[in-house]
C-alpha cells in the first residue's frame, strides 16, 4: 500500500474524531440551556437535509434493500437512538474527557460481541486485552468513589448500544450505500427525538445556541464523511489507532472550553483501555499477515 494513502487515511481518521469531539463540545456548551430532545431534533433537521443533498448527488437513493439488510438497519437506529441518548445524558452531566475515556472501549465490546453472536474466533491474548481493558474502564468510573455518579452508567450504556449499532452495521451487504444507511439512520433520530421532545417545553433559542446547533451539524456531517472515506484509503491497521486522537481532542477541549481535567487514576484508566485496543489492532494485524502468507488456520 503506499504510503501516501496511509497517511491519506490516518488524517481522514484524525478528522473524524476531531470533528466528532467537536461536535460534542458545542452540544455540551448547550447543556442546561436548550432541552436534549430539542438539540437533538434540531440538529437532525439540519444534518437529514445536508446527508439527503449528498446521498441524492451520489444517486444512492436508487438502491435497493433486501429485506436483511431493512432488518438491520432497523437493529442500527435502535443502536444510535439509545447512544445518542445516554451519551448526551453523560455528556450533559460528566467532564469530556471522562465520557470519551469510557467510550475508547468500543473497540473490545466490539470484539467481544462479536465473538459471541458471529462466532468470530478470540484467542487468549486478545481476550486477556479485552478483560484488562475492562479493568481500565473500572478505573474510569470508580463505582463507590466519592466523585462516582448515576450518569457513568449512561456512558457505559451508550457503549453498549454503539456496539449493538456497529454489530448491525456489519451485517449489512457491502453494495449498500453508506450513506444511504446514514440518511435512514440521520431521518429516524430527526422524526423520533422530534416526536419526543412535544413531551416537553420548547425554549427560544439565542443566536449562540443557534449557531452552536448549526455548528454541531457541520462538524457532525464532516465527521460521518471522513470515517466513510476513511475505508476507502490506506490499510486499517495503520490507520485504526488514529482513532484514539479522540481522546486527545477530548482532553484538551475539555480543558479549554469547560476548565476540567480528569483526575490522575481516570487518565491511569484511559491509558489502559488505549493500551488493550491498540494490542487487539497489533494481534489483529499480525493474525491478518499470517493468514495472507499460510493457507492453513492459525490458532489464536
Amino acid at each position: 500500500m503506499p504510503r501516501s494513502d496511509n497517511l491519506t487515511g490516518a488524517v481522514l481518521m484524525m478528522a473524524s474524531m476531531a470533528a466528532f469531539t467537536i461536535n460534542d463540545t458545542f452540544m455540551k456548551a448547550l447543556a442546561g440551556e436548550v432541552p436534549l430532545f430539542q438539540l437533538l431534533f434540531l440538529r437532525g433537521v439540519l444534518t437529514t437535509l445536508a446527508v439527503g443533498v449528498i446521498v441524492w448527488c451520489m444517486g444512492a437513493f436508487r438502491a435497493r434493500l433486501s429485506r436483511r439488510d431493512t432488518g438491520s438497519i432497523v437493529l442500527r437506529i435502535v443502536g444510535e437512538i439509545g447512544a445518542a441518548y445516554f451519551f448526551l445524558t453523560a455528556l450533559f452531566n460528566m467532564p469530556l474527557a471522562n465520557v470519551t475515556a469510557i467510550l475508547q472501549a468500543i473497540p473490545l465490546t466490539i470484539t467481544l460481541a462479536a465473538a459471541l453472536f458471529f462466532g468470530d474466533p478470540v484467542g487468549w491474548r486478545r481476550l486477556s486485552a479485552i478483560l484488562v481493558g475492562f479493568v481500565g474502564v473500572m478505573l474510569i468510573v470508580r463505582p463507590g468513589a466519592d466523585d462516582f455518579t448515576i450518569y457513568s452508567f449512561y456512558a457505559l450504556a451508550a457503549v453498549g448500544f454503539v456496539t449493538l449499532r456497529d454489530l448491525a452495521t456489519r451485517r449489512l451487504a457491502r453494495e449498500t450505500p453508506s450513506m444511504l444507511v446514514t440518511f435512514i439512520t440521520s431521518g429516524s433520530i430527526m422524526v423520533f427525538f422530534g416526536l419526543a421532545s412535544l413531551t416537553g417545553d420548547w425554549v427560544p433559542m439565542d443566536l449562540r445556541a443557534s449557531v452552536l446547533t448549526m455548528g454541531a451539524s457541520v462538524m457532525i456531517i464532516g465527521g460521518y464523511l471522513c470515517s466513510i472515506m476513511v475505508m476507502r484509503v490506506g490499510e486499517i491497521s495503520f490507520i485504526a489507532p488514529f482513532r484514539y486522537t479522540g481522546l486527545i481532542w477530548a482532553l484538551v477541549l475539555g480543558w479549554l472550553v469547560f476548565d476540567e481535567w480528569p483526575e490522575p487514576i481516570t487518565l491511569v484508566g484511559a491509558a489502559i483501555v488505549v493500551g488493550s485496543g491498540l494490542f487487539m489492532l497489533y494481534r489483529e494485524a499480525q493474525l491478518g499477515r499470517k493468514r495472507r502468507f499460510s493457507p492453513v488456520p492459525r490458532p489464536r
